[in-house]
């Protein structure tokens, strides 16, 4: 059975050109990036053009970007080293309520500890209002975290407008990038982004790896001790492989971001289209537009969202029901919900998210054989 792969949100499959240029660092290129003799100048070399390559992405410097060993880390360096940093000139922090856990979870962490966190709504389409985070801010607010797009729903919150919010009060602006960055254009000037972070894994890198940007001049504390990696900020020997592989997964996406979004979109608009013309008592989740391209949150009436994924694994079809990191957790998604869908609604919920190999074809075994997939279900559930 050929599979179909629509839980690109989860992770995305190595590109194998990411892989070939890993592969001399395992066995040939070996050197520790801290090692003074030429094998580690070699890896040190290494490291620092893929610094720059993501600097580049990002119109930053190279000496802002710190490598760490994903998105949930980069997050968790962002508030907790803002955090300790504050050394008691503040100890608010504002973000919003459809934040991944990899940012509500370390929330919760400094809550329990003496700060103050503001958790603002979103509106039925999943968007943030800047008038609501300006009118958050408060003395002692030390740094404003919202996420570029949704990784449930895929909306882009308006990143430019809640930023100048943040300047005019000369308030620190994180971003957790890690659904958008090889997919959107990001540039962290022009946007107004103090912090950002990035995992190489959503852009057909390599898993294990990730960045934080961290504007020139931004008070931050390290989470990990133990070395000068990192200028000082990030302890532990590099992992030069991943890295490696993380610029040139950044070179590939920079270079086909154009032609693939388009591609998306014309599939994402076909999908959204027959599912709610085809299948009775169908929503979409999240704005109609503003939305990443690979993006489709649909909820079913009637039925629960598992069976339906068991369902379409059945026919080779592989999506999800929300967050990878929240698989297991028995609580409808804290995304839809914040939406202001009832409980049912968003446990009848299913997230497909498209890749750069996505065929319209897959597109359309998948909606020949959705429609029949909830119809049974819903025959036999005394909820529909």
């Amino acid at each position: 059975m050929n599979r179909i792969y629509l839980d690109h949100a989860a992770t995305t499959p190595t590109d194998p050109l990411v892989v070939e240029a890993m592969k001399p660092f395992f066995t040939e290129m070996y050197g520790n990036p801290s090692s003074v003799h030429s094998c580690g100048s070699e890896a040190r070399a290494s490291v620092e053009e893929a610094r720059s390559i993501l600097a580049d992405s990002l119109g930053c410097r190279a000496e802002e970007i710190y490598f760490t060993s994903g998105g949930t880390e980069s997050d968790n360096l962002a508030l907790k080293g803002i955090a300790w940093a504050s050394n008691s000139g503040g100890n608010h922090i504002i973000t919003s309520a459809v934040e991944h856990h990899a940012v509500l979870e370390p929330c919760e962490f400094l809550e329990k500890r003496g700060f103050h966190i503001t958790r603002l709504p979103v509106d039925a389409e999943g968007l943030v209002d800047p008038a609501e985070v300006k009118s958050a801010i408060r003395a002692g607010t030390i740094l404003i975290s919202i996420m570029h797009a949704n990784n449930e729903i895929g909306v882009i919150q308006p990143i430019k407008e809640i930023a100048e919010r943040a300047r005019e009060k000369n308030i620190p602006f994180h971003v957790d990038a890690v659904q958008t960055f090889g997919h959107l254009a990001i540039n962290v000037d022009e946007m107004g982004i103090d912090l950002l972070s990035v995992s190489a894994h959503k852009l057909y890198g390599p898993k294990g790896v990730g960045a934080l940007y961290v504007r020139r001049g931004t008070r931050i504390e390290s989470l990990l001790h133990g070395g000068s990696q990192e200028k000082g900020l990030r302890a532990s020997t590099e992992n030069v492989p991943s890295i490696v592989g993380f610029g040139r997964a950044v070179e590939i996406a920079a270079r086909g971001m154009g032609d693939e979004n388009s591609h998306l979109r014309t599939l994402q608009q076909k999908m959204i289209r027959c599912i709610l013309d085809n299948i009775p008592r169908s929503r979409l989740n999240g704005h109609a537009n503003n939305r990443l391209p690979s993006n489709v949150n649909v909820s079913f009436q009637g039925v629960s969202a598992e069976a339906v994924l068991l369902g379409l694994d059945l026919e080779g079809i592989a999506a999800s029901s929300g967050s990878a990191c929240t698989t297991g957790v028995l609580e409808p998604s804290h995304v839809l919900l914040a939406l202001g869908l009832s409980k049912k609604s968003a446990e009848g919920s299913l997230r497909f998210t498209m890749g750069r190999n996505t065929t319209e074809a897959e597109i359309d075994t998948l909606l020949d054989v959705l429609p029949g997939i909830v119809e049974r279900l819903r025959s036999v559930s005394p909820l529909y």
